[in-house]
């Protein structure tokens, strides 16, 4: 029984290295890891979103979010069986989730107004746009077009989610989000 936890030990040993080491190169399967944490946090994030949402918007917005999140859990399933496909290895614990992930949660934020809920959870899918796209060019030097096709689809569905909240907020798709970018341009 001792050489089997010391297989286990050890084989895990090894994947917390080569994991460390590819969050510092960066690969495609890593930035894909962070996707899927951010995936992860998203989904109790709509749900606290859903349960605490009060006000005009509320009934409209916990039906968006409640596709949302079956969206993000088939699309979390999905993307963790794409990386297995690649021979990558998936994060499969809290603690990861958290570690990579991108997103702040807090109990705190349940007190916000409706709106302001919204639209951190606009600027949360954005910030998702950011590690997919940086997936999709590292898929794409790594040559892994499955991969790639998928994320590329991922990406697609949170333009979708965006420009959706945005219009509860009675804005745009990309009101407030690249403003940013057009002050860089000046």
């Amino acid at each position: 029984m001792t050489t089997t936890t010391a297989t286990i030990e050890d084989r895990y040993a090894a994947e917390q290295a080569q994991t460390e080491h590819d969050h510092h190169v960066p690969t495609a399967g890593a930035m894909t890891n962070h996707i899927l944490a951010n995936l992860h946090i998203s989904i109790v994030k709509f749900h606290q979103v859903c349960w605490s949402v009060k006000g005009p918007l509320a009934l409209s917005v916990r039906s968006l979010l409640s596709d949302y999140i079956d969206t993000y859990r088939d699309q979390f399933d999905a993307l963790g069986e794409h990386l297995l496909d690649e021979g990558e290895t998936v994060s499969t614990t809290t603690k990861e989730f958290h570690d990579y992930t991108m997103l702040q949660e807090g109990g705190d934020k349940k007190y916000l107004s409706a709106e302001d809920q919204i639209s951190e959870l606009v600027r949360d899918a954005d910030t998702h746009n950011l590690f997919i796209d940086r997936a999709i060019k590292l898929a794409e030097k790594e040559d892994r077009p499955a991969l790639a096709s998928f994320l590329v689809g991922l990406r697609g569905t949170n333009n979708h989610i965006i420009r959706e909240l945005q219009a509860v907020l009675g804005n745009d798709a990309r009101d407030g989000l690249d403003e940013e970018d057009d002050d860089d341009e000046d």
